[in-house]
């Protein structure tokens, strides 16, 4: 028992110590992979944050927004001309979903928008199929997928370009929420829809507003993540990575989504590497829900959630 006990808690340890490159390896690679996992949550958060709608699409999105620009690509447009189309698909989509589905649905129940955003994410999967095909596609947007040698650690420069558009974005949009006047309007909005309405802010104009911000993250974190992996219909899989985050996070709280990632990609990383051998591997694709799940029984909110204490 205490050589069982040994092997699972003092071994890896031990490993970490003894080659201390590696484990800065595996580390970089988590914050890079935490990055990515932060820019789909934000997805999530600014429609959250502005409408109350927890979109189960975003996964999609990412992926339609990847299927988009390599399909214009493979039909020989140019990467920048592509990228520029491929930004007014998504915000045609976003005028399209603010038209058709939240307006109609206007003080409904949440239950019937969340299920709302579930006909979305069914509907967006076979469209993007019947107008771009199943095949896995590559996309190549000029970055190589090399490495190199910083103090003897070894750096992919794939990872590392994904990575810091990703913290750009990302420290973007959280200016853009917390310094702009569009952005105070859209947390005027979260806090109260009637309120916001009263004093004159255009409810139907800030929603077309945020789900085209996230259909721009959507189409950021589907060439980072379709450059590294494929366009692939797992794609959208990879992106519901993005739930652990948002809980861990706080479904309202942008920092909140930052530094979720961040726990989550470092985390899944040192689990596979260092105890993934000892239970037979893919720790990694499991290691975000456990935690998660730990984090609901202790503090639901998330790190930087509101605590909501409701008076009977």
């Amino acid at each position: 028992m205490l050589d069982l006990l040994y092997s699972v808690l003092i071994g890896p340890l031990r490993d970490m110590g003894s080659a201390p490159a590696f484990l800065v390896e595996v580390i970089i690679g988590g914050l890079a992979a935490g990055l990515m996992y932060s820019l789909v949550a934000l997805g999530f958060v600014l429609i959250y944050k502005a409408s109350g709608v927890f979109n189960f699409a975003q996964g999609v999105m990412v992926l339609f927004a990847a299927l988009t620009l390599v399909g214009l690509m493979e039909r020989g447009a140019p990467l920048i001309l592509a990228l520029l189309a491929t930004a007014a698909v998504m915000g045609a989509l976003a005028f399209a979903i603010e038209r058709v589905v939240l307006r109609p649905l206007v003080n409904q129940e949440q239950i019937i928008l969340f299920m709302a955003t579930i006909g979305l994410n069914f509907f967006l999967e076979g469209f993007g199929e019947l107008a771009w095909g199943s095949d896995v596609k590559r996309l190549d947007v000029g970055i190589p997928d090399s490495s190199f040698i910083v103090w003897g650690v070894q750096i992919n420069r794939l990872e590392m370009t994904a990575a810091l558009t990703a913290g750009v974005l990302v420290a973007v949009m959280a200016v853009f929420f917390q310094r702009t006047r569009i952005g105070r309007a859209l947390r005027a909005v979260a806090d109260d829809h009637e309120a916001a309405l009263s004093i004159g802010i255009p409810l139907n104009t800030i929603w077309i507003v945020v789900w085209s911000a996230a259909g721009l993250v959507a189409i950021v974190a589907g060439i980072m993540w379709g450059a590294k992996s494929g366009v692939q219909f797992s794609l959208s899989l990879i992106a519901l990575k993005a739930l652990p985050v948002l809980i861990l996070g706080g479904f309202t709280s942008v920092p909140g989504a930052i530094v979720g990632g961040l726990i989550i990609g470092v985390g899944e990383k040192i689990a596979e590497v260092y105890w993934g051998p000892l239970v037979g591997g893919a720790i990694e694709n499991w290691f975000a829900y456990v935690l998660a799940l730990a984090f609901l029984l202790v503090r639901p909110q998330g790190l930087f959630g509101e605590k909501i204490i409701e008076r009977v």
